[in-house]
């Protein structure tokens, strides 16, 4: 991973940014800076993935102003860089796992989920297709205000609602503690709030969680065994009866 540092010393308009905090991130390299007093986001991209940047920009441009995303500055096609509005705020997945949050509270945060969900399928929906946020993940979402925000954006694509879902239940699934019955009960009260909200259906959710959970494997290698035995478990008795088949 590159350090934004490289960035800020080489490209001349970006000297007088003042890097406040890297982010981990799997591909590009993220900050939080502060651009002439005012605090912003630089997602430093790799050379080949460009159209993901293309990608990130179009649905910020796009969606800023009706949906809780960033806004975004500027596209340096240069540099392979977006600059986007800082959301300060608490990641969902670090509020989601602190043992000393109430269930009730984070059963709140999880409806929360899957209204912004809703609004973004809603937002995207044309009469043939649904665009997905992508990369669904607890991380890639800040509470903010008692608002949830989303991030991230670069995988967004055309498909079915019930994969961003699944995705977020995998989320919810398999970061520590991983598979605890909790977590089923959010996943649950997940799904049951984006159903009650969405004007379509979302069908066989648990075939789409169990594959998720294979995907998740290949970030995952070392959980493979656990991942593998949840797949198949939600996939032949559903979500509710492995809940409580431990």
């Amino acid at each position: 991973m590159r350090d934004i540092q490289e960035l800020i010393k080489n490209v001349e308009k970006y000297k007088t940014m003042l890097v406040q905090r890297s982010f981990k991130s799997k591909k590009n390299t993220v900050a939080y800076v502060v651009s002439n007093g005012q605090p912003r986001i630089l997602k430093w991209f790799v050379p080949g993935l460009k159209q993901n940047m293309d990608i990130e920009y179009n649905v910020l441009k796009i969606g800023f102003s009706d949906l809780a995303i960033p806004s975004p500055f500027e596209k340096d096609t240069e540099n392979n860089v977006l600059v986007m509005s800082y959301i300060m705020g608490e990641n969902v997945c670090d509020f989601i796992n602190n043992p000393a949050t109430a269930l009730e509270e984070k059963k709140k945060v999880v409806c929360l989920l899957a209204d912004w969900f809703v609004h973004f399928h809603t937002f995207f929906k044309n009469e043939d297709e649904i665009r997905l946020r992508g990369d669904a993940t607890l991380k890639n979402f800040i509470l903010s205000r008692g608002r949830i925000y989303g991030v991230d954006f670069e995988e967004s694509r055309i498909g079915r609602p019930g994969a961003d879902c699944a995705t977020l239940c995998v989320s919810l699934l398999s970061t520590d503690p991983m598979f605890i019955d909790e977590k089923f009960q959010l996943c649950q009260t997940f799904l049951d709030a984006y159903r009650k909200s969405a004007k379509w259906d979302i069908e066989n959710s648990n075939a789409e969680i169990s594959y998720a959970l294979l995907e998740r494997i290949q970030w995952r290698p070392k959980d493979e065994e656990l991942l593998r035995k949840y797949a198949t478990r939600i996939k032949d008795k559903g979500l509710q009866v492995a809940r409580h088949n431990f």
